[in-house]
């Protein structure tokens, strides 16, 4: 993990054997609990969902984010969705 990422508004994901991710590009972390997090990124709203996740590692002024744990799923929000409150609670079910 001492690769670094040089330009914050390249998104790119990096999954390990589904226990660890690592996101550049990302913005903004709008949520996170152990079954799930939201990050926006240069690419939209990605959401992640799984057991036991923990965010590791966070700098926002590099963009970047790395998730550890049990992923099950990741998912992407249309990019010309707007994000609304509604939206985030309906992706927290």
């Amino acid at each position: 993990m001492a690769e670094e990422w040089k330009n914050p508004k390249e998104h790119t994901v990096h999954m390990t054997d589904r226990k660890q991710v690592r996101i550049s590009g990302v913005t903004d972390v709008l949520r996170f609990d152990e079954e799930a997090v939201a990050v926006d990124t240069t690419y939209g709203l990605l959401l992640l969902k799984g057991e036991g996740l923990h965010v590791g590692h966070l700098n926002l002024e590099q963009g970047e984010i790395a998730i550890d744990g049990q992923i099950d799923e990741m998912t992407y929000a249309e990019n010309n969705q707007p994000m609304k409150h509604g939206f985030l609670s309906r992706l927290f079910r």
